[in-house]
């Protein structure tokens, strides 16, 4: 099956080349596509030096945007499987065969990194991170059905086959309301979803997330509440 990596990106040229390049280590990798979601640094010029194909909006739309632009490209180029990993070199490239194998292998429709699965790890995680991704994960569960350790990481990975039968066009979703809508529509939908161990690392001394306090916590909140409720379809 041929898989493509989309990467994400806003203002992440301290850390979008040295991605790539480990990304590129990986074997089976049918493209990298990093979209370059209004930077105005050096992110897409990196990010094509290093060997990405390089998808880039004009203004910042928001990561649901970015990710949806970059869905329709691999798709459009033949893959089969897309792995997601955030710009900011958090995710372990070496890990993604994790990811992708229960896709290939076991017929999964969606695979979900987990920090707090065995094999998974954090490395200088923050303490308000640590408590509200757990908080986060269980809502998600409570409101789904299915019992998700780890909602908020952005490590992932999809048959393109299962992502063309959510609905990911409406604009309402243009920021981080996207990545939580298709884990809600997977469930209910009843796609194939496992989740496995992964690491996460946080660069405190560079920051460790580009969120905006209240505004983009409900922005993650609110498609499970919407959906739950019957407030968006």
């Amino acid at each position: 099956m041929r898989v493509a990596v989309v990467i994400p990106a806003y203002q992440e040229q301290q850390h979008i080349e040295s991605l790539v390049v480990k990304v590129k280590a990986v074997s089976g990798l049918e493209a990298i596509y990093v979209v370059d979601d209004g930077s105005v640094d050096k992110t897409a010029d990196l990010a094509t030096a290093a060997g990405a194909i390089v998808i880039k909006h004009e203004v910042n739309m928001g990561v649901g945007a970015a990710l949806r632009s970059g869905f329709s490209r691999a798709q459009r180029d033949g893959a089969d499987i897309i792995v997601v990993m955030g710009g900011d070199n958090q995710d372990n490239p070496n890990q993604i065969s994790r990811l992708v194998k229960p896709i290939s292998e076991e017929g999964y429709d969606l695979v979900q990194g987990s920090r707090w699965l065995a094999g998974g790890s954090t490395q200088d995680i923050p303490l308000f991170r640590r408590v509200t991704t757990k908080i986060y994960a269980s809502i998600l569960s409570f409101c789904t059905g299915f019992s998700f350790t780890d909602g908020t990481n952005g490590f992932r990975a999809f048959k393109v086959s299962a992502l063309e039968v959510i609905k990911l066009d409406a604009k309402w979703l243009n920021r981080y309301e996207l990545e939580p809508y298709i884990l809600y529509k997977a469930v209910k939908l009843g796609l194939k979803i496992k989740e496995v161990g992964v690491t996460k690392s946080y660069f405190i001394d560079k920051g460790y997330t580009k969120m905006i306090p209240v505004v983009d916590w409900w922005r993650i909140l609110r498609p499970i509440i919407f959906l739950k409720f019957g407030i968006k379809k």
